[in-house]
């Protein structure tokens, strides 16, 4: 799946468990974490026109991120760094996993043949025990397109209601702009009542 589909998933998830900013914004870090190992696709492109070009991200990609261990370093990482450490360990540990879970149903690459990308969850324990669907879909078809519409559609929703996107991670002021237009596009919203003026 797309890191913007996964970012805006994890964003959702911790919004629904009403975590603080810093803690969803740990979450939502955690939802694209596994993606890490796809910046060897950078060395790549650098290295394409020398004379020994690197193929990191053929190797390595759903490698070394999209693993077990990796998931238990984020979710160590987030127990030092949140404020509800259980909570927010938990849904880190949920999201990474969610991610793990949409690159293996819709990450194939393009027909005709369609490599899948198997996901190497024991890796470095065993590489032999790497996870694939027969039935995975390609990273273009219209079930991804379909859950990034309405993981996009759901943040707006929750932008609107709750006053915070997932600008916020990036700047509060463009944050409030966003959740300004929205609320007056839209209505605004009391968060006590309910009701929309």
């Amino acid at each position: 799946m797309n890191p913007v589909t996964h970012m805006l998933a994890g964003w959702v998830v911790a919004n629904a468990a009403g975590l603080d900013r810093r803690d969803r914004m740990i979450v939502t870090a955690a939802s694209v974490a596994p993606d890490i190992d796809g910046l060897g696709l950078i060395v790549d492109f650098a290295t394409r026109s020398g004379g020994s070009p690197t193929q990191w991200f053929a190797e390595y990609h759903h490698v070394l991120t999209h693993n077990l261990l990796f998931a238990l370093l984020v979710g160590g990482a987030s127990l030092l760094l949140a404020r509800r450490r259980g909570l927010t360990v938990f849904l880190v540990l949920f999201v990474f996993h969610l991610h793990l879970l949409g690159d293996l149903v819709g990450a194939r690459g393009p027909a005709p043949e369609g490599y899948q990308w198997p996901i190497s969850y024991l890796w470095p324990v065993s590489e032999a025990a790497a996870w694939t669907w027969k039935g995975q879909w390609e990273l273009n078809a219209w079930p991804n397109f379909l859950i990034t519409i309405a993981t996009l559609m759901l943040t707006i929703f929750l932008a609107w209601k709750r006053g915070y996107s997932p600008l916020e991670m990036v700047s509060r002021k463009a944050d409030n702009a966003f959740v300004t237009t929205l609320r007056n596009r839209f209505g605004d919203h009391d968060p006590v009542t309910g009701d929309i003026s």
